[in-house]
């Protein structure tokens, strides 16, 4: 496998040497290089879309090279692009415009790299959301939740797109891409190797601020009280900004008491399982809780739909919040970095001939659009055959052909 280490100036700032390296290569003990290569845009490989600047500045910062941005991008491209590589990986990051969040945004941010970076195979999507946490899945905030196929589903669904059922229940109608075998696998791998040896993300976190004080105060994790989950028949009071602590307090009767983290328990944890989307902001304990009990949902967001049929990817989300009225920003900044280290973590395990072999997002796309269309032109014949049988019970084809064929001679 290839190494994630990479040669350094004197410029460089070099990561601690007594953090555990995962399986053969350490994803976060690269240095960060301050000379910049430029590379043609054919060379970038793997496609990372985050939807906030908080998102995006996490992405960057966990970079092992930066390089000199495109000369050249699509026509109507107006993305904001950064270069890299992480491990031997060269990778273009993207961020949707300011103030555009939601389904359709992503999709049209997808869209424009895959025009201008042409020879992207594998794709993220890396931020925050919202964690739906339960009995089974004990989602804390700044934990890691990663899309994973279950239930039938692909690993991310969109549950504003279905039909209501009397009585309260949803389900939805349509089918949304899995990510493809090579970052499962990926994944699955990964998920052993943390389970055997533990994981560095907050080390990796630790190291970051240690090149880059200045970005403490917004990313760095905030403290554990401020961790409250509320039993979903508490409100926040719409009236007041004040925070939690001051009007809903740590009343034990309002809270969901969980056990405190051991030092042999991860913190923050890595969950694996369906990541729900829509196209609105969830602020709803019911609604959440809902999700939970019907689909076993980990974590709701809000762009990951529009990239799965578009740009299929790995969606990998820090929580930030618990998609309650108390939803409050104090965590965004870490659950991002919780995020963009795991992801950092998962390219640094996949060797750099394998996504060398895979197929370009561009190709599978077209693929599978060949796919629908030769499925649409089968179906078109039938129903044009159904009513010409309507029509008369008397099959001219025969006849028809006879005098196709005399024509022909």
């Amino acid at each position: 496998m290839d190494s994630c280490n990479v040669s350094c100036d004197t410029e460089t700032l070099a990561a601690p040497k007594k953090r555990m390296q995962p399986d053969s290569e350490d994803a976060h003990t690269a240095a960060v290089s301050t000379s910049k290569q430029k590379f043609a845009s054919t060379n970038y490989t793997i496609g990372w879309i985050c939807a906030l600047s908080t998102e995006y500045v996490a992405a960057q910062v966990f970079l092992d090279e930066r390089h000199e941005g495109p000369d050249y991008v699509a026509p109507n491209d107006n993305n904001d692009y950064t270069l890299g590589k992480v491990g031997s990986h060269n990778v273009v990051i993207a961020v949707l415009p300011d103030g555009e969040y939601g389904i359709s945004s992503a999709t049209g941010v997808a869209k424009d790299m895959l025009h201008s970076f042409p020879n992207i195979k594998v794709g993220l999507m890396v931020g925050i959301g919202g964690g739906a946490p339960s009995v089974k899945h004990d989602i804390r905030l700044g934990d890691v939740v990663v899309s994973a196929p279950r239930n039938g589903s692909g690993g991310v669904f969109q549950y504003d797109f279905g039909k209501a059922i009397q009585g309260g229940s949803f389900y939805t109608t349509g089918f949304l891409n899995q990510p493809p075998p090579l970052l499962r696998a990926a994944v699955n791998g990964l998920e052993a190797h943390y389970e055997i040896n533990g994981h560095q993300l907050e080390e990796a976190i630790r190291d970051i601020f240690e090149k880059r004080p200045r970005l403490q105060r917004k990313y760095q994790r905030p403290l554990a009280i401020t961790d409250r989950l509320y039993l979903s028949s508490v409100l926040h009071p719409s009236d007041t900004d004040a925070n939690c602590a001051d009007c809903c307090g740590n009343d034990s009767s309002n809270l969901r008491m969980r056990p405190e983290r051991t030092q042999d328990d991860d913190n923050p944890r890595v969950h694996y399982g369906l990541i729900a989307s829509a196209n609105q902001v969830m602020k709803d304990a019911l609604i959440r809780d809902e999700l939970i009990k019907e689909k076993d949902v980990l974590c709701p967001e809000m762009e990951a739909a529009g990239l799965m049929n578009q740009f299929p990817c790995l969606v990998i989300r820090g929580i930030c919040d618990y998609l309650d009225s108390h939803k409050s920003k104090e965590w965004q900044g870490y659950a991002a970095m919780t995020a963009a280290a795991y992801a950092k973590d998962l390219l640094c395990r996949i060797p750099l001939h394998k996504v060398e072999a895979e197929q370009r997002i561009k190709d599978v796309l077209s693929d599978v659009q060949k796919g629908v269309d030769t499925l649409l032109y089968v179906q078109q014949n039938k129903d044009h055959q159904k009513v010409l049988n309507w029509l008369t019970p008397i099959d001219y084809a025969p006849q028809q052909r006879d005098y196709i064929s005399v024509d022909r001679v």
